[in-house]
């Protein structure tokens, strides 16, 4: 077995919150006073989980596990709050590589009280262990190591040491191929003690009875007592009969669980719960342990997949966040072929290949390798699709302040868009006593907005191919992400800053003057400036501010003013003191720009600052997507008879229009 090398982080632990197998919840005896219901977990199976928080999946080694005390927690979805505190256990153990605890259920909270009742009806409850892991060994992909009796293939992490905290119940764990079970509560019927006689003398316990096997032994014993017209006979035909069922059901069970070995739990369990035979059981296990066939043939003269290929070529220009957009198998079988270091000649000869094309030479036969690449292989796609998240790795990186402050909608063509705001009498009035009900008089404001397309073509050149650079596929569609990021902040803010006319004092939404800079009776200006906004009715908004959007210039002050609970002034100061209280603390969401101050933009400022509402509720500015694509787009092709080489294009549908003046004030910041 390979050796791993054992990576731990002793200052920080990590959080495990593994699914049980098993909870089985049982009825109180009728001799407890307090009638506390028991329960018993099987919390933790030894198997690897995936957790949230963790990249890769996650075995607890039981081995290194501290349980602790005896008596650990029982929880509600591991949520330490008094109403959600189910009980406690008064037994833990870890038998092989399971760990079992048992124990009390003690809440007596509406939240303990349902998942009882819930229990009694035959949920299901799965269960949940929070534990801490301070030594975690992780196990890249390619090693394996052993845990709990078995061998896990990485990547996967092992925590080595963990400790016990709590246990909980939960509605769904994170592994669904895990199940649980909650055994119904005792009837809470009274069974007869001659009743309880007789059953016993069959060989059963009456206490382990449920309702409905009470009801059918109920019949055998009234049919077994003397008043009955055939006394014996049928009886006790009728309780071999069920002794016979029993015992076969019994050994039915025995035979599936070894032929499944503990190694096929869903398997185990779906056969025991839907009466297979052995015969059946037999056949699944047979399948499921069959040698799965490579799906991907890396080598050995097989051509690899389209998306091998696209992954191949995202690994060699470095793309960020690689892990989340291929899946472990697929980069594997990338790293195998190409080893990180393939090139355009190569890939284009991967595509002419897997076409057909014989030949060994990219150089000898250009053209030759260029069309049968383009022919029925998804080459374009390949392209289209590496670009595609080159482009968006340059589209994220630009900033998108714009996205806080503005309303996005999707339009579906290119025609000119006009929203509605319906207006008018809509606050009720008294009904009289004839119990008519007046019809509001409805007026609306309307908006517009239109989708424009901008775009860029660009060319991998006969230079390119010749030359072999993989930049010109993985940088500059990089480049051209960036570009399309910038030119929709271009069109925002240009549109956002010719504001002389929808912020102005006509509009009641503008200030001006040395009280208007960003300090605490700035904001009071501003708040206060807002709330006294009417609607066309003249009623009150009755919509909150809730965007404090400034400069680069006054970001700090805007993050203090946010952050700080107090401010004092110096005591030589001849201005007034202020309170010692900041009564905007907290109040409103800080978003800053480059545009706002940059010379380019009519209107920029380094001092006027803005205080918005949410756009979802009253927006400024909107956004308009065509079919809600809110990202640009690489498509590519073959390129013209006359050009050898390979051509591709960027483009971004979307418009940007002002919206409702009423949702937002401005601040000059100065005289």
């Amino acid at each position: 077995m390979p050796k791993t090398k054992r990576k731990t982080k002793p200052p920080e632990t990590r959080e495990l919150n593994l699914v049980a197998t098993l909870v089985d919840l049982e009825a109180a005896s009728d001799e407890e006073s307090r009638e506390l219901r028991r329960f018993s977990m099987t919390a933790y199976t030894g198997g690897q989980m995936t957790l949230a928080g963790w990249r890769h999946p996650v075995v607890v080694d039981l081995q290194g596990m501290d349980v602790g005390k005896q008596n650990r927690p029982i929880l509600l979805d591991h949520t330490r709050d008094v109403d959600f505190v189910m009980g406690q256990t008064d037994q833990i153990a870890v038998s092989g590589d399971e760990l079992r605890v048992s124990g009390q259920i003690m809440g007596d909270s509406a939240k303990a009280q349902q998942v009882i009742a819930l229990a009694d009806k035959g949920f299901a409850w799965q269960a949940s262990i929070g534990a801490r892991a301070a030594d975690v060994e992780f196990v890249p992909a390619g090693k394996t190591a052993q845990a709990n009796g078995r061998e896990f293939s990485g990547p996967v992490n092992i925590a080595r040491r963990s400790t016990l905290g709590e246990v909980s119940f939960v509605v769904l764990g994170a592994d669904d191929n895990t199940s649980a079970q909650i055994a119904a509560g005792k009837p809470n019927k009274e069974i007869d003690m001659e009743f309880a006689e007789w059953v016993e003398a069959q060989g059963f316990a009456a206490d382990d009875l449920n309702e409905t096997q009470i009801a059918s032994f109920e019949k055998l014993f009234s049919a077994s007592k003397p008043a009955t017209t055939d006394p014996l006979t049928d009886t006790a035909g009728a309780v071999a009969t069920l002794r016979a069922e029993m015992a076969a059901e019994t050994s039915r069970i025995a035979s599936i669980r070894k032929i499944c070995a503990g190694r096929h739990e869903v398997i185990e369990a779906q056969a025991i719960a839907d009466g297979w035979d052995e015969t059946r059981a037999e056949l699944e296990v047979l399948r499921a342990s069959r040698p799965a066939a490579p799906a991907i043939h890396a080598n050995g003269g097989g051509s690899p997949t389209a998306k091998v290929l696209e992954a191949a070529v995202c690994v060699a220009g470095q793309l960020d966040g690689i892990e989340k957009a291929y899946d472990e198998q697929t980069l594997e079988a990338a790293d195998k072929r190409f080893r990180g270091r393939i090139g355009l000649q190569e890939l284009l000869l991967e595509a002419a290949w897997s076409n057909g094309y014989t030949g060994r030479s990219f150089r000898s036969d250009m053209r030759g390798v260029l069309q049968a690449a383009f022919s029925t292989f998804s080459l374009p796609g390949i392209l289209s699709n590496t670009a595609n998240k080159f482009l968006l790795q340059g589209f994220t990186t630009v900033e998108s302040a714009w996205r806080a402050i503005a309303a996005i909608r999707s339009v579906s063509d290119f025609k000119q868009v006009t929203s509605y705001r319906l207006t008018g009498g809509f606050e009720y009035e008294e009904v009289g006593p004839d119990g008519e009900l007046k019809h509001a008089q409805v007026g609306e404001e309307s908006f517009t907005n239109q989708a424009k397309t901008y775009g860029k073509m660009f060319s991998l050149t006969r230079t390119d191919l010749i030359n072999d650079d993989l930049g010109a596929l993985t940088a500059v569609p990089t480049r051209l992400g960036r570009g399309a990021a910038l030119k929709l902040n271009d069109v925002f803010w240009k549109e956002f800053l010719a504001n002389a006319a929808f912020f102005a004092a006509g509009n009641n939404n503008y200030a001006d003057g040395a009280d208007t800079a960003l300090a605490i009776d700035g904001l009071t200006k501003a708040e206060q400036l807002f709330l006294d906004q009417t609607d066309p009715d003249g009623h009150p908004l009755a919509v909150m501010p809730e965007i404090l959007l400034v400069p680069n210039a006054l970001y700090a002050l805007a993050g203090q003013l946010m952050n700080s609970t107090e401010f004092r002034e110096d005591g030589n100061s001849s201005k007034s003191k202020y309170p010692t209280s900041n009564p905007h603390a907290g109040k409103f969401r800080v978003h800053r720009s480059s545009y706002l101050s940059n010379a380019l933009y009519t209107g920029n400022s380094n001092k006027a600052w803005y205080l918005l509402a949410d756009p979802s509720s009253l927006p400024v500015i909107e956004v308009a997507f065509l079919n809600g694509q809110e990202r640009p787009t690489v498509e590519s092709a073959d390129a013209d008879f006359n050009v050898l080489g390979i051509q591709m294009r960027g483009y971004h549908d979307f418009g940007v229009a002002k919206q409702d003046h009423r949702g937002g004030v401005k601040l000059k910041g100065e005289a």
